[in-house]
């Protein structure tokens, strides 16, 4: 993963036009001038993509017709083999309707020395803007509806390949699922790059968490699934914090551990999808955001939002449950108060 974005030598770039109301892609015949503000802006893409949790790591299929231009690839090549690029996706394109069209920049870059290939498909974006038509009496400005925008420097591409051209096989994969024959379906990576991969770190965090909730929720009452999921949010931020991320065996056994049939129901759950034994290890902080703040919110309205820092120092906070069944939330030795 890129430290910094400055990290990235953009080389050659090209864009491809690749609108299905066209009937035809409109594929370049040269490259672009990659002055200092374009070439930032492809790097902020870049790294965008690099540094999501959201992206797979994924394995070209022998049969990939992507594959076969990459691995043989070659600088003095780049245009015409992004062209066949740009038209293999145009043709998945324009069989299926619901894909949006896009222009397709690819890009060749370097990281100290190490090559890679961006594949950046720009699902253009509507926005307004104003038109000034001159005439002998006047200027006359008016506004008008442009539908062929790219996104922004601070908007996320929905679907991107970053390839490492020294190990071509490997390819780094974001993507949305549109509706291909009335089936929603990742065809950025099945039918453009066939290619195949693990789950993103992002989709693995998620898959922990809702199997352990699902569980919890299965064996705890109501009025005691707010603490047990409490502790649980404070383990996984704490070995998020401490290491990184996680070993899945031992966080399932650090929150199960007095009830092993729990344990083993969530286990179950997470085979499934091939977790059972493996490690997460998200690397960006907006993926694991959520768990440094307990969130709770009463049935009379009341939000808490509780720093975990806080949550775990027990001379600050206290949850008590009264003889009636209600709860009780005790902050104790604050300083100050101010309102916002």
């Amino acid at each position: 993963m890129l430290g910094t974005k400055e990290e990235i030598r953009i080389g050659q770039a090209v864009v491809h036009i690749l609108d299905s109301a066209l009937g035809m892609p409109v594929l370049s015949d040269g490259v672009l001038d990659c002055g200092s503000d374009f070439s930032d802006f492809l790097k902020t893409h870049i790294f965008r993509i690099d540094a999501s949790d959201e992206v797979r790591s994924c394995t070209f299929e022998e049969d990939s017709p992507v594959y076969s231009l990459v691995e043989e690839w070659k600088p003095e090549n780049f245009l015409e083999a992004s062209r066949k690029i740009a038209q293999e996706l145009y043709t998945i394109m324009n069989q299926n309707i619901d894909i949006p069209p896009a222009d397709l920049l690819a890009v060749e870059y370097t990281v100290e020395r190490h090559r890679y290939l961006a594949l950046l498909k720009m699902n253009y974006k509507t926005y307004y803007t104003h038109l000034t038509n001159a005439d002998p009496w006047g200027n006359n400005n008016d506004i008008i509806k442009q539908k062929a925008i790219l996104p922004g420097e601070t908007q996320k591409l929905s679907e991107a390949a970053l390839i490492d051209l020294d190990a071509p096989q490997y390819v780094r994969v974001a993507e949305k699922k549109y509706d291909v024959n009335g089936v929603k379906t990742n065809y950025f990576s099945k039918l453009f790059l066939k290619c195949k991969g693990s789950l993103s770190s992002k989709t693995k965090l998620a898959i922990v968490n809702k199997a352990v909730a699902e569980v919890q929720k299965k064996y705890f009452h109501e009025s005691e699934q707010f603490e047990v999921q409490m502790e649980t949010k404070s383990i996984l931020n704490e070995e998020l914090t401490r290491q990184g991320g996680f070993e899945v065996p031992q966080v399932v056994d650090k929150i199960f551990r007095e009830h092993p049939q729990m344990k083993e129901e969530v286990k179950e759950k997470l085979e499934k999808y091939h977790l059972e034994e493996a490690r997460v290890e998200p690397q960006n902080p907006a993926t694991t955001k959520k768990f440094t703040k307990q969130h709770l919110m009463t049935d009379t309205g009341i939000e808490l939002k509780i720093p975990m820092e806080e949550y775990n120092n027990k001379d600050r906070i206290e949850f008590i449950t009264n003889s009636d069944g209600t709860i009780s939330v005790l902050i104790k030795n604050v300083g100050s108060i101010e309102s916002r």
